[in-house]
C-alpha cells in the first residue's frame, strides 16, 4: 500500500479538484486518454481519483501505487528540467517503464516531444532528484 506524506499531498497536482485533471489514470496504461465519470470517483490517500469505468476503479484499488502519476502529477518535463510544478494536459502522456507521466501542451510547445528529444532518461534521473527534495522539504 502506497502512503502519502502530508508533505506529498500538499505538493500533489489536483487541478478540478482531482488527480490527472479527473482523467482516469488506469486508462492511460491501455494508451488512452479518458476522462473518468463522476460514478466511479474514489479517495485514495486524500487525493480524489476519476475512473472511466468499475473494471478501472478496480484495478486502482487492487495496485493503487502502480497508477499514480510521477511527480505529483505535474508536467514531467518542468520537473526534469528547472524542478518546476506547472500545469498538465492530460491528454499528453507517456508510460515508461511501468510509470506515468503527464506533460503540458498548448499551442505550438508539446512538453512531451521535448522531453523525447531532450532525452527523457536523463529527464527522469533530474525529475526524480527535484520531485525528492520537493517533497522532503529542501
Amino acid at each position: 500500500m502506497c502512503i502519502l506524506s502530508f508533505a506529498q499531498e500538499t505538493e500533489y497536482n489536483i487541478q478540478k479538484g482531482y488527480a490527472a485533471k479527473g482523467y482516469d489514470v488506469v486508462e492511460y496504461f491501455n494508451g488512452k486518454a479518458r476522462e473518468g465519470k463522476q460514478q466511479y470517483a474514489i479517495t485514495y490517500d486524500s487525493i480524489n481519483y476519476k475512473f472511466s469505468s468499475g473494471e478501472n476503479l478496480y484495478k486502482f484499488r487492487k495496485d493503487p501505487a502502480n497508477y499514480i502519476p510521477q511527480y505529483g502529477g505535474w508536467c514531467a518535463y518542468a520537473m526534469g528540467t528547472h524542478g518546476k510544478k506547472y500545469i498538465i494536459n492530460p491528454k499528453t502522456f507517456e508510460i515508461k517503464n511501468g510509470k506515468l507521466y503527464l506533460f503540458y501542451k498548448a499551442f505550438f510547445f508539446n512538453a512531451l516531444t521535448k522531453w523525447k528529444h531532450e532525452g527523457s532518461e536523463k529527464l527522469t534521473i533530474e525529475g526524480d532528484e527535484y520531485w525528492n527534495q520537493i517533497i522532503s522539504g529542501k
